[in-house]
């Protein structure tokens, strides 16, 4: 099998799970899709570095680090101004929902809206491993891989992170 074929077949598949993860750790759309952009091209240039069949982890360590790497640059740029799209995200499932009645629409998009909120709240070690377990089902051994950091301290932090998830999600939806 050549590389390409062989990238494709092992890579290819985790693009959606890769570009999650970094939508989730960076807080934007765009500039997620630029550093799964940028993870593939690093993953296809050390394909050969790849131990065994198990792609996803591999990928998800690469887009991880890219993620990290890109804040750490946005931090430090005087430049940066953050702006407020939250309206351009709800828009696709607004349409998905529009069989549904006006209230439906409304309190879907009021609960995405606080989990959505609530995830977002979360420090960042946290929310890597909620959006690794959590949305995409990675095992503590395949989180602990891409976090570098011991089984221990990924089932602690996931530990914790439910436990401020619940927290915000309860405040939430106390409010109102």
């Amino acid at each position: 099998m050549t590389k390409a074929r062989g990238f494709d077949a092992l890579v290819l598949p985790h693009l959606d799970a890769a570009f999650n993860l970094a939508r989730w750790l960076v807080r934007d759309e765009h500039a997620a899709e630029d550093i799964v952009q940028e993870s593939c091209l690093r993953a296809y240039r050390y394909f050969g570095s790849l131990r065994g069949d198990d792609a996803r982890p591999w990928l998800l360590g690469i887009v991880r680090n890219n993620c990290f790497s890109w804040l750490e640059r946005r931090r430090m740029s005087p430049d940066h101004v953050e702006l407020d799209d939250e309206l351009a995200h709800s828009l696709p499932e607004l349409a998905e929902a529009a069989g549904a009645t006006p209230e439906a629409m409304l309190e879907r998009s009021r609960t995405r809206e606080r989990v959505d909120a609530a995830i977002k709240a979360l420090a960042a070690p946290f929310r890597e491993v909620v959006v690794l377990r959590e949305l995409e089902g990675l095992s503590y051994a395949e989180i602990a891989q891409i976090t570098a950091v011991p089984i221990g301290t990924v089932m602690s932090r996931l530990s914790r992170a439910r436990a401020e998830l619940k927290s915000l999600l309860a405040e939430f939806w106390k409010a109102g």
